[in-house]
């Protein structure tokens, strides 16, 4: 390993925020900070290697996204690959009990590995195509990977925003502070108010194994597992934001109000945009993207987002949920439906329920426990139209709160509205403490984050 201890200006910063966010993520489990430490400091490495023998670049390359997916691989699936090669050795009556024989401590997935490992493959691949140059400090590299609002769910931030930001000195002004401010506490409504209290709902309609027989029973729930997952990561997103804001720290929006979008394509440049944007720079534009032929463009775009749902979860639903959304994107594609509707009466309105539909479908087997499971929802679903209650009054309210809110949004964007009264100091100060009082007083049971598992 090159590992030439730069020492600068900076230098303290950076053991402060190593340390910080090492000791943030040891409340979890400190065992796995040696992971963190390892897939770091190898790409840091391979990083100045490419810099100083750009001839062997590919080589470097190689090593760093093998070493990155075995660790992955390790972790994340090789209890899903060795049941699915028991399952194909069952025939031949060849039983090796692997899924048996995976150690126990592989079964537990680290927080944020994912997240932290995609950040660490796009610094080399970044070092690979000439667009950054490898930074000589170890520590600046690793405060980078670490910094604890993105941590343990994210978003994904490109070494070209983030490390850049880390080199300079950065102090928060009065505005950011207060910018911040507003962020963590709309991050904490989401999540806190709207996404733990419909948590429990879903939790339990999921968890019962006889599935409730009414098809609009189950509507509901998947719509409000759409709008629990929505406000649950968009509201860690917030948090993220606010806390980097706080510190003089400014990184890319990761959810914008994904729900207002009128296609799929536009679905997906609003939903987890630092992944979304990840699969396609690292995955489908490097494949050909929309460069080649139809078939291949096709394939292309089947093979992201076959990705995309396997690393969501070790599980074929979660492939299944990918394969749907390649599936829209693919038809979509082809008969351009979005635009043809637009044209007529109410046709963006048409796009956009449209559009939500196919969302929350695919979210049935995101959500369920399995993919059989997922079918039977969806079969009463489409087969049944009785409603057997179940769901609160103030639940209903809740989601009632957030569909006005988002419709609010996306009038305003549509219709270019700008309300200068709430940018109004005293009015933004009544709202926030309205928001907080709410958030003590209205939040729901606590709930991990449900990107914690990816």
């Amino acid at each position: 390993m090159i590992l030439p201890l730069v020492y600068s200006r900076h230098t303290v910063k950076f053991l402060f925020i190593i340390l910080a966010s090492f000791t943030f993520y040891a409340f979890w489990d400190f065992r796995f900070i040696f992971l963190f430490i390892v897939i770091g400091l190898v790409d840091y490495s391979i990083g100045l290697a490419i810099q100083r023998y750009p001839e062997k670049g590919k080589a470097w390359l190689a090593i760093s996204i093998s070493n990155t997916l075995i660790w992955l691989i390790l972790f994340r699936y090789s209890s899903f690959f060795a049941s699915n090669i028991d399952v194909l050795l069952r025939p031949f009556h060849l039983n090796f009990h692997l899924q048996y024989s995976v150690p126990e401590f592989m079964l537990t997935i680290p927080v944020g590995l994912s997240f932290y490992a995609f950040m660490s493959m796009s610094y080399v691949v970044e070092t690979y195509r000439g667009r950054i140059e490898a930074t000589r400090n170890p520590l600046q590299y690793l405060a980078y990977l670490s910094f604890f609002p993105h941590l343990m769910c994210g978003p994904i931030i490109r070494p070209k925003n983030l490390l850049s930001q880390l080199g300079e000195k950065r102090t928060s002004t009065e505005s950011q502070r207060w910018d911040a401010l507003i962020l963590i506490s709309h991050g904490y409504f989401k999540k806190m108010v709207l996404a733990d209290n419909f948590a429990p709902i879903v939790n339990k309609a999921l968890a019962n194994p006889q599935l409730n027989s009414h098809g609009i029973y189950w509507w509901m729930i998947m719509i409000l597992f759409a709008a629990q997952i929505y406000c649950d990561f968009s509201g860690y997103s917030d948090i993220a934001r606010g806390l980097f804001k706080a510190m003089g720290y400014d990184i890319p929006l990761n959810f914008n109000h994904p729900y207002t979008s009128s296609s799929l394509r536009e679905f997906w440049q609003r939903w987890h945009i630092s992944l979304s944007t990840w699969f396609r720079d690292y995955v489908y534009i490097p494949l050909g993207g929309s460069r080649l032929s139809p078939f291949k463009t096709y394939r292309n775009l089947w093979v992201t987002f076959l990705l995309s749902g396997f690393w969501h979860g070790a599980a074929w639903h979660f492939v299944i949920w990918g394969g749907l959304h390649a599936l829209y994107l693919s038809v979509e594609r082809w008969t351009q439906w979005p635009l043809r509707l637009e044209k007529l009466p109410l046709g963006k309105i048409v796009c956009l329920v449209l559009t939500l539909f196919q969302v929350i479908v695919a979210w049935v087997f995101f959500r369920a426990v399995d993919f059989s499971q997922g079918l039977r929802i969806l079969n009463t679903m489409f087969t049944d139209f009785s409603w057997s209650g179940g769901i609160s009054k103030f639940t209903l309210f809740l989601l009632l709160v957030l569909i006005l809110r988002e419709a609010f949004i996306y009038v305003s964007s549509q219709r270019k509205l700008e309300l200068a009264f709430s940018y109004w100091k005293p009015v933004q100060e009544l709202t926030l403490a309205l928001l907080l009082t709410i958030v003590v007083y209205w939040r729901g049971p606590g709930n991990v984050f449900i990107y914690f598992q990816f």
